[in-house]
């Protein structure tokens, strides 16, 4: 069903990240519910407003960097491409930074 699917280690941490992150987030608006309120975003959001836009943050830096992944052989004189659980952590901690600060 998912042969055409490139499920890597990182790959299904990534998604299994991202649904755990969905579950915590469904349990803990249950258990207090969320108000708006005005960080470094421009708007005034709630806890899903700054996921949403926290995971969209995360794709399109892990998008980035499969993009100059290659480069960056030539940039900076490296043997192979560097790893995509860089990116991974990255991804992760600008997430972290929306949640916690946007």
């Amino acid at each position: 069903m998912f042969d055409w699917m490139a499920w890597t280690t990182p790959v299904a941490v990534f998604f299994c990240s991202i649904v755990l992150m969905l579950i915590g987030m469904t349990v803990w608006e249950m258990k207090s519910p969320t108000v708006l309120r005005k960080g470094f975003l421009p708007i005034a959001t709630t806890r899903g407003d700054r996921l949403f836009i926290g995971l969209l943050s995360a794709a399109y830096l892990n998008l980035a960097f499969v993009a100059v992944s290659e480069k960056m052989i030539g940039w900076f004189g490296l043997e192979q491409e560097p790893s995509i659980w860089l990116s991974f952590a990255a991804s992760m901690a600008l997430l972290g930074l929306i949640l916690r600060k946007g």
